[in-house]
C-alpha cells in the first residue's frame, strides 16, 4: 500500500471512503508506470482531475498534458485535429499543422469522452497506441510520437463493444489499468470534507469568510442522490457562499432541489445495481478485501465497516479462502 500522504501529487483528490481510496491507490501505482489508462465514471465524478494527478505523479510530469474533449470535436475535423494535416489536405488547409497527438509528444494526451470517437478514427488511434505511428492527413509519411494515453468515459464501453459502436481491440488496449471513479452517492462519508473544501475555495475567490454548514444541513446533503456528483456539490457550495458569505448555512438556506429531490427509495445504502448486473460473489470478495485494507488488517474493525459480527466476518473469510 502506498500512503497518500507520501505522494503530494494526489493530495487534491479528497475523500477517505474505501471506494475512493482504492481508486487512488491504483492510480498511484499506475502513475509510476507508462501504461495507458482508462478512467470510467459518471459525469462530474472527477475523471479529468484524476488524470491530471496521474500525470503530475508520473515521469512525464514536466511535459505537455493535452486535454481533448472527444465529444466536442467536429466530425469532419476529428482526424485533422488529432493527427494534424498537411498544406492542401482539404479545403481551408492553408498550412501544415500539428495535431493534438504531436503536441503531446513526450507527455500525456487525455482523451475525455473517448466513446464519442468515430469508428474510423478509433482504428487510427489503435495503430498509434500499438506502434507509436502517427500520420498527418494528406501525408504519406509516418511520424513516431511518444505519447501516453489516458482515456475517460461516462459511457459503458463494454456495452458499446457488444453493439459494435466501439472497437474491442481498442478497448482492451486502453483498459490495461482500468479505474472506476465512484459516484458521490456511493461515498457519502466524503461529503463533509468535500463541502468544507469547496466552501473555503469559494470564500477565497470571493475574498470573504468561508460559510459553514450546520449539522442538519449536512444531513440533507448526505440524503440527496447527487446526479451531478462532485461537480454538483461544488456548485451548491459556490451558491451558498456567494449568497451567504461567512454565515452558518441551515437547511432553509440550501437550494430547493436538494430537499425537493431526496435520495431514491431503496438507495439509502448509497449503492445502485448496475443495469448490466453484477457477480455477487466477486462483489463480496472485493468488499471484504477493501474492508481489510481500510482497517489495516484488523478483522474486528473490518467486520464493523461491513456491518457484520466478527464471527460472520470470519465465516466469510473461510468461505472465500481469504
Amino acid at each position: 500500500m502506498i500512503p497518500r500522504q507520501h505522494n503530494k501529487a494526489f493530495s487534491s483528490l479528497l475523500g477517505r471512503s474505501p471506494l475512493m481510496e482504492a481508486v487512488i491507490r491504483t492510480a498511484q501505482i499506475a502513475a509510476a508506470t507508462d501504461v495507458h489508462i482508462l478512467i470510467e465514471g459518471e459525469t462530474g465524478t472527477g475523471k479529468e482531475l484524476l488524470a491530471q494527478e496521474i500525470q503530475a505523479s508520473s515521469s512525464r510530469a514536466d511535459e505537455a498534458f493535452i486535454i481533448v474533449n472527444c465529444a466536442a470535436l467536429p466530425v469532419e475535423l476529428v482526424e485533422s485535429l488529432l493527427f494534424g494535416h498537411e498544406h492542401g489536405a482539404f479545403t481551408g488547409a492553408v498550412e501544415r499543422k500539428e495535431g493534438y497527438v504531436q503536441k503531446a509528444h513526450r507527455g500525456t494526451l487525455f482523451l475525455d469522452e473517448i466513446g464519442e470517437l468515430p469508428l474510423a478514427i478509433q482504428a487510427k488511434l489503435l495503430r498509434f497506441i500499438e506502434h507509436g505511428e502517427s500520420q498527418r492527413l494528406g501525408s504519406a509519411e509516418v511520424e513516431h510520437v511518444d505519447v501516453r494515453i489516458i482515456a475517460a468515459t461516462n459511457r459503458n464501453l463494454m456495452r458499446m463493444v457488444d453493439s459494435g459502436e466501439f472497437r474491442k481491440d481498442l478497448f482492451y488496449r486502453l483498459n490495461i489499468v482500468p479505474m472506476q471513479l465512484p459516484p458521490l452517492r456511493q461515498r457519502k462519508r466524503d461529503i463533509p470534507e468535500l463541502a468544507e473544501h469547496f466552501l473555503r475555495l469559494a470564500a477565497e475567490r470571493n475574498q470573504s469568510e468561508p460559510s459553514k454548514l450546520m449539522h442538519n444541513a449536512l444531513e440533507i446533503l448526505k440524503k440527496y442522490h447527487w446526479p451531478g456528483n462532485v461537480r454538483e456539490l461544488r456548485n451548491v457550495c459556490e451558491h451558498v457562499s456567494a449568497v451567504l458569505p461567512g454565515q452558518l448555512i441551515g437547511p432553509e438556506q440550501l437550494p430547493l432541489d436538494l430537499t425537493a429531490h431526496p435520495a431514491k427509495p431503496g438507495s439509502g445504502s448509497g449503492f445502485e445495481l448496475p443495469q448490466e448486473g453484477l457477480n455477487m460473489e466477486s462483489l463480496e470478495i472485493d468488499l471484504i478485501q477493501q474492508a481489510l485494507e481500510y482497517a489495516n488488517g484488523n478483522k474486528s474493525e473490518a467486520a464493523r465497516l461491513l456491518g457484520l459480527t466478527r464471527d460472520a466476518f470470519l465465516y466469510r473469510l473461510k468461505k472465500h479462502n481469504l
